[in-house]
């Protein structure tokens, strides 16, 4: 089965938009949730810090008995107690009183500032001073950072290192999260072989395609699994159809022509419904999405470069919304060092090479052609309403690592 007639690039992304699904939520240790998406909001069950702490290793002292104290007029203070990491004392600091504290130990009673270390000398107990501090210098006051029952994150954060921080400071050992989406990847294609160093049968290619897609599901933040079906009916069908009592997503790649039958869309038209199939793009135009047993099926081209840009155009956004983040191209503007031939009624993902200023092409950019794809740190993304661009022209790119869970 085919279609002829093309959709539209922003038609084919809002038919998979329409048929967003979510992953349900699970509770994972924290040691666990790093990159993962929120599914709830954190509400701190503590003050942090939780009493008023000293920022540097030094002497709880009262701020005011330094006052004058320098180099050529220093002062001098009694040593009452100590406090390190984990301890505090119960003395009470007085006049001309001092208590040697570590960083992080809570402020002695009486106290209200931290002199360091570096601007004393001491004598046993005895102390001098040869300079002067202000009323709360170096001190991080309690709730400085969260306080008890403030809301610190919202559901729908994308957990990065710093959260992972600020969750354990609220006091969770555990957090909700959206479940990571299981993808089950179909490979079809009877002329395929595995990596090999021998030589290679004629008519035989190297299955490259389930490395790259693997990599770009598990790079949007989903599990991925791979399998392989013959180019016959009733092998896809059947893969199809298992997968879509399994798994959350099913992605195909080869077998999508647009210029005759093929048994990918004959089985998805079989078991469930098309959405489109062939986008006004280059490249991957034969690029298609269905749905079987409500669950989405993206058809993607066995052309290595057609499928990974086919994944970039409609597959990633779907993973990532799928866990409850957002997913939008970080369109950036480049003055372009080539002319970028295109056509009207077509969106081009032109791979290029840019830097902070300029962007260009890269040459040999056929949809076989992996290599291109690895000289390219970027897409220049023509829009279908435009005729491409002459040299010096300003241009849209989207760098590949923009593009990373």
């Amino acid at each position: 089965m085919f279609l002829s007639k093309l959709d539209s690039l922003a038609n084919a992304i809002k038919l998979v938009k329409d048929n967003q699904k979510f992953t349900e939520v699970e509770e994972v240790p924290i040691s666990e949730a790093h990159k993962r998406v929120l599914a709830e909001d954190i509400m701190a069950f503590h003050d942090s810090p939780p009493f008023d702490k000293s920022s540097m290793d030094g002497y709880a002292v009262i701020a005011e008995n330094t006052f004058g104290a320098s180099q050529s007029a220093p002062k001098k203070f009694k040593i009452i107690d100590t406090i390190g990491a984990g301890d505090f004392s119960s003395k009470i600091v007085n006049s001309n009183e001092a208590i040697i504290i570590a960083t992080g130990a809570p402020i002695p009673d009486g106290a209200n500032a931290v002199l360091m270390k570096e601007y004393t000398t001491s004598d046993e107990d005895d102390l001098t001073i040869y300079s002067q501090v202000t009323p709360g210098e170096n001190i991080s006051p309690k709730s400085e950072d969260i306080e008890k029952g403030q809301k610190v994150l919202c559901k729908n954060t994308f957990i990065r290192y710093q959260e992972m921080g600020l969750i354990a400071s609220a006091g969770y050992d555990t957090v909700k999260v959206f479940k990571k989406p299981r993808v089950k990847i179909i490979i079809t294609g009877n002329e395929l072989v595995e990596p090999t160093k021998e030589e290679i049968d004629k008519a035989k290619i190297i299955n490259s395609n389930q490395f790259t897609t693997k990599a770009m599901v598990e790079d949007s933040g989903a599990i991925a699994e791979i399998t392989h079906a013959g180019d016959t009916f009733g092998e896809v069908r059947e893969a199809i159809l298992e997968a879509s009592l399994e798994f959350d997503v099913i992605i195909t790649t080869g077998g999508t022509a647009i210029s005759k039958g093929d048994v990918v869309l004959d089985a998805l038209a079989d078991l469930g419904e098309i959405l489109f199939h062939g986008v006004a793009v280059r490249p991957g135009k034969p690029v298609g999405a269905g749905i079987v047993n409500g669950k989405m099926i993206f058809t993607l081209s066995g052309q290595p470069v057609a499928s990974m840009s086919q994944f970039d155009m409609v597959v990633r956004k779907y993973l990532f919304e799928m866990q409850g983040r957002p997913f939008e191209f970080h369109l950036q503007k480049r003055v372009s060092e080539l002319k970028v031939p295109s056509q009207l009624g077509r969106t081009d993902f032109i791979r290029a090479v840019a830097d902070d200023e300029c962007a260009k092409h890269v040459l040999n950019r056929g949809s076989g052609i992996i290599r291109s794809m690895v000289e390219a740190n970027s897409y220049i993304i023509i829009d279908e309403n435009d005729e491409g661009y002459q040299k010096d022209d300003i241009v849209d790119v989207v760098f590949f690592d923009s593009l990373l869970w």
